[in-house]
């Protein structure tokens, strides 16, 4: 095998996000809860003689150093392996937006790249890498829906019901940095359980972030406005700036067409329509994937 094509890299949303707290080393404590959606990067690998690794952007142009390359070096560096690789990426997933792109690509790229070059890493043995890479690159990796805890490293699988999504990126990003160093941002909602989300799943909690990214992005309040206008509670994911709106099952509308009739503002803003997803698309591609308990949410 010298070739992976058209491997996914699927977005995330944060149904909620709560901030209980602060450590002393001033990493904020947070609560959440991650959900897989389909609206995906795609990437392309090809297995190179030598150890060199290099990128092509299919798709809008990623930093010179981007976390697939340092996911790939890792690899090399954990497992000792020589061989390199030419990692190409469609990137389809809106950068700035609090759904983790570029986590999920260096997901997609060490569970790919596991394979390819037969290294042989199980599960825990690449958390433990992905973890080095970032916050959001473990729960990729791990492949199920979670219910997240402390500084977001502390993931517990979760099952969620099939649900619908809209999602809309205003055209600005957002400085993580700049929303918690904010006066607005609250630290200390009390802490929840999974059985009392699980109760509604979809309307629980808020997105402690929200406040002060409307206040930085003014196109984040827009965007809730705008939903609230058609009859949907819009939510920020992550640290912003795309917003989402579960879609209810006993509203029969064409949804593809009600929001195709945006205001003028609008229109240029990134928006799709998607589906959550019980499992990463490349679940089970380490050894001990099936080891992992799952929660019912």
């Amino acid at each position: 095998m010298n070739s992976l094509y058209d491997l996914p890299a699927p977005a995330k949303l944060n149904l909620f996000l709560h901030v209980t707290g602060r450590r002393d080393d001033g990493y904020h404590l947070l609560q959440s809860a991650f959900m897989l959606v389909d609206w995906c990067d795609v990437l392309h690998i090809e297995r190179r003689a030598g150890s060199q690794i290099s990128r092509e952007d299919l798709g809008a142009a990623l930093p010179a150093d981007d976390l697939c390359l340092r996911a790939a070096r890792l690899l090399q560096q954990a497992t000792g392996c020589t061989q390199g690789a030419h990692i190409a990426i469609d990137k389809r997933i809106p950068a700035q937006a609090g759904m983790g792109g570029g986590s999920s690509d260096a997901a997609t790229c060490l569970l790919a790249l596991n394979r390819l070059w037969q290294t042989g890493l199980a599960r825990e043995q690449l958390l433990a890498l992905a973890l080095q890479l970032g916050a959001d690159v473990p729960f990729f990796v791990g492949g199920h829906n979670a219910w997240v805890e402390g500084i977001g490293e502390q993931l517990t699988p979760i099952e969620l019901p099939p649900a619908r999504f809209v999602i809309i990126k205003p055209p600005g990003g957002l400085a993580t940095a700049a929303i918690f160093s904010s006066p607005l941002l609250k630290r200390a909602t009390e802490r929840a359980i999974i059985a009392v989300f699980a109760a509604n799943q979809y309307g629980f909690g808020k997105n402690d972030l929200q406040d002060a990214a409307c206040r930085l992005d003014g196109g984040v309040a827009r965007a809730i406005g705008w939903l609230q206008s058609l009859g949907f509670s819009g939510k920020m994911t992550g640290s912003g700036s795309a917003v989402f709106a579960h879609l209810p099952e006993n509203r029969s509308e064409n949804f593809n067409e009600i929001f195709s009739s945006r205001p003028a503002d609008l229109a240029d803003w990134d928006l799709k329509v998607c589906d959550n997803m019980r499992l990463h698309p490349l679940a089970g591609w380490s050894i001990s994937d099936s080891s992992s308990v799952v929660v019912k949410a």
